[in-house]
């Protein structure tokens, strides 16, 4: 039993490094790549704020792939007539950006 707790424990831990480490690529991504200037977490810049593209994609198990799809290509008309440019990113790492923008 006192060996599978610490199992448990080791892969919890592991678990949360991971997590923790993503999220600070993520932010990293987001200043590097200028996402900043036109999203901000929790209000509305030029684009919608994260916290909005979360609630508007909540429960939607296909949003991930599609807005790391949007990231990459760009686009406009979801949020209003303003273009989002492209951005050279590996599909990994937009998933990634929208894993953790979902999770806002």
């Amino acid at each position: 039993m006192r060996f599978l707790k610490a199992t448990i424990l080791s892969i919890f831990i592991f678990t949360s490094n991971l997590v923790f480490a993503d999220a600070e690529k993520a932010k990293g991504l987001l200043q590097s790549k200028n996402c900043l200037a036109c999203h901000a977490v929790d209000k509305k810049l030029v684009g919608p704020s994260y916290k909005e593209v979360a609630a508007k994609y909540k429960g939607d198990s296909s949003a991930p792939d599609m807005l790391a799809k949007k990231i990459i290509k760009g686009g406009s008309g979801n949020w209003g007539p303003i273009p989002m440019p492209p951005h050279s990113l590996s599909n990994a790492d937009a998933l990634m950006l929208a894993k953790y923008i979902l999770a806002m």
